[in-house]
C-alpha cells in the first residue's frame, strides 16, 4: 500500500470510528490516542481535506451512509415494540409526503431510522440522513402530532445539510491543522449534543418543521404544543435535562419557540386565533380554556384548539357555521376540540364561536 492510500485508510478508520460512536463521546484518553494517530499521519491542510472527505463519504454514498446506519444500530441497539415502530413508519411516510411537495432532494437520500435503546428523552438526525429515536422519548410523548413535530425539526436539520456543515464547523481550521484529540471530540458531540448547530440553524429547522407539519395530516398547533409540554416538565431554561432538538449553547429558550409557532398559527389564521396563558381567543374575544385532561395541561391542549382553528381557518372551513357532534365542536369540515368532563359544553363553545368568528 503506498503512502497516500496508507494515509487516507488510516484518516479513514479513525474518523469512522468516532462518526459511528455517535451519541456517546469517546473517552478523552481515546480521543486523544486517535488524535495523534491523525496527527503522525497528516496535518495541517491535509487533515482538513482528508476530514472532509471522509463527512462527505459518511454523508452522500448511499454505501457511506449505509455503513454508517448499521454502526449507529451495533452501538446503541435497536428497539422493536410493533405499534411504536408501525408509529414511526407512519410518520416518517406523511413527512417524507409533506417534504417532499416543497423539496423534491429528500427523494434522493431517503431517511434511515430507528428507535435504539437508550432511556434518555432524545433524537438526532446525523450525517447520510441516519436519525434515531430514544426510546425513552416515549415516556414524555404519546401523542403522534408532537412526535412528528420532533422528527419533523430533525429532518429540517437533514435537508438543509446542517449536521455535515455543524460538524466542519466546530472541527474548526485550528483544530484541523493541529490535528488533536480534539476533532474527534467535535465530531463525536456534534452527533450527540448539536455541537456546531448554531441559533440561525436552530430557528431555520424550527420553521421548515412547521411548513413540514402544516403540509402533513398533522396538527399544526402541535408545534407549539409540543414545547409548551417541555415547559410544563422541564421549565423554560434549555441547558437541562431535556436534549431534544438541543444541544447547542445557543440555543433558543423553550418559551422562544412556542412562541415563534404560536405566531406562525396566528397568521395561518389570518389573524383571528390567539393564545394567552392557556386561554384561547378568536377575533380578541376569549372562546374557551381547556381543562387540563390525557395528561396534557390546559396550555397544551389550547395550542391544539389553536392549531385546528388556523387550520380552519385557512382551508376556508370557518366560513361554515360551528355546530356540535356529541362531544365534538365542528367548524364546518375541520374538528375544534373534543370536550371533556371539565371543559365547557360542545354546544356552548359552537354557539359562542358562531358569534365571534
Amino acid at each position: 500500500m503506498n503512502k497516500k492510500k496508507w494515509m487516507r485508510k488510516g484518516i479513514a478508520l479513525a474518523l469512522s470510528a468516532v462518526i459511528t460512536a455517535g451519541i456517546a463521546v469517546p473517552p478523552a484518553t481515546a480521543e486523544a490516542n486517535t488524535g495523534r494517530i491523525i496527527g503522525a499521519i497528516i496535518g495541517g491542510a491535509a487533515a482538513a481535506d482528508e476530514m472532509n472527505k471522509q463527512i462527505k463519504y459518511y454523508n452522500t454514498t448511499e454505501e457511506g451512509r449505509q455503513a454508517l446506519f448499521q454502526e449507529l444500530q451495533e452501538k446503541y441497539g435497536v428497539y422493536y415494540r410493533w405499534d411504536l415502530n408501525s408509529q414511526l413508519d407512519r410518520i416518517f411516510t406523511n413527512l417524507t409526503a409533506a417534504i417532499g411537495s416543497m423539496d423534491a432532494t429528500v427523494y434522493d437520500r431517503p431517511y434511515n431510522y430507528f428507535i435504539n435503546q437508550q432511556e434518555g428523552f432524545n433524537a438526532f438526525c446525523t450525517l447520510g440522513h441516519n436519525m434515531s429515536v430514544n426510546v425513552g422519548l416515549y415516556s414524555y410523548l404519546s401523542n403522534e402530532d408532537e412526535i412528528a413535530v420532533v422528527l419533523a425539526h430533525e429532518m429540517g436539520h437533514g435537508q438543509k445539510d446542517h449536521p455535515a456543515k455543524g460538524m466542519k464547523r466546530s472541527l474548526g481550521p485550528t483544530i484541523l491543522a493541529n490535528a488533536t484529540g480534539t476533532v474527534l471530540g467535535a465530531i463525536a458531540a456534534n452527533i450527540w449534543n448539536g455541537q456546531g448547530l448554531t441559533k440561525p440553524m436552530e430557528w431555520e429547522a424550527d420553521n421548515l418543521a412547521f411548513e413540514y407539519i402544516s403540509r402533513s395530516p398533522y396538527n399544526p398547533g402541535a408545534t407549539a404544543a409540543v414545547w409548551q409540554r417541555v415547559i410544563d416538565l422541564s421549565g423554560n431554561n434549555s441547558a437541562n435535562a431535556f436534549d431534544i432538538m438541543s444541544g447547542a449553547a445557543d440555543h433558543p429558550s423553550n418559551s422562544s419557540r412556542r412562541d415563534n409557532y404560536a405566531k406562525k398559527l396566528t397568521e395561518m389564521s389570518g389573524g383571528k386565533v390567539t393564545v394567552d396563558d392557556g386561554d384561547v381567543y378568536v377575533n380578541k374575544k376569549r372562546l374557551l380554556t381547556p381543562a387540563p385532561a390525557g395528561g396534557m395541561s390546559s396550555a397544551e391542549r389550547a395550542y391544539f384548539v389553536m392549531g385546528n382553528l388556523a387550520a380552519a381557518y385557512r382551508n376556508g372551513h370557518a366560513a361554515s357555521a360551528a355546530y356540535a357532534d356529541g362531544r365534538t365542536v365542528m367548524l364546518g369540515a375541520q374538528p375544534i376540540i373534543s370536550c371533556t368532563d371539565g371543559d365547557t359544553s360542545a354546544a356552548e363553545i359552537a354557539a359562542l364561536l358562531n358569534q365571534i368568528k
